[in-house]
């Protein structure tokens, strides 16, 4: 299988392969004895928690991916773009599915039921994709559309905490 796509996305990939699982087992081992990671109610309330976060966050990547796809223009790698998108939700934050994905290492924490992933591990993966984030992302995209980039930058922040940017973000599409 031959894959399609520039070296630093496939970096960021492995990255998570190796994080999220990484994570999971860590905290699992850890835990094993813990009186939390043992209570049937503890992890019924987690695990609801856990769906709702992860819901949440598949919302964002659909929606944000779905506004990014018009980004793409010809016959280029997947997951790469090579149109500054900056319409819909990247109207309202530069990174929504950054943002929505942030959420993906507390919502399968929460739903192992893991205190240990939820505490300690998971708030560190949430710190590292904040850190691909600025360094990956934003130096790529300055690079590859230059004052566009820095303009829309100036305008539009990282993350935005907006009533009507979450609601867009998270939004049920019908």
């Amino acid at each position: 299988m031959k894959i399609n796509s520039t070296f630093s996305v496939i970096v960021r990939i492995i990255l998570w392969l190796l994080m999220l699982p990484g994570g999971a087992v860590i905290s699992i081992i850890k835990d094993i004895d813990n009186p939390c990671f043992l209570s049937p109610l503890f992890h019924f309330i987690s695990a609801c928690i856990g769906i709702i976060i992860i819901v949440m966050t598949f919302r964002a990547a659909a929606n944000s991916g779905r506004e990014l796809s018009k980004g793409r223009v010809g016959h280029i790698p997947r997951l790469e773009t090579n149109r500054l998108v900056t319409s819909g939700i990247y109207g309202c934050m530069r990174h929504p599915m950054f943002f929505g994905l942030i959420l993906l290492p507390p919502g399968l924490a929460f739903l192992l039921g893991s205190p240990t992933f939820i505490l300690y591990i998971a708030p560190l993966e949430m710190l590292f994709i904040v850190f691909m984030v600025i360094v990956f992302e934003e130096r790529e995209l300055r690079h590859k559309f230059a004052d566009s980039y820095k303009d829309y930058a100036r305008k539009v922040p990282a993350i935005s905490f907006n009533r009507y940017c979450l609601k867009k973000l998270f939004a049920k599409k019908k």
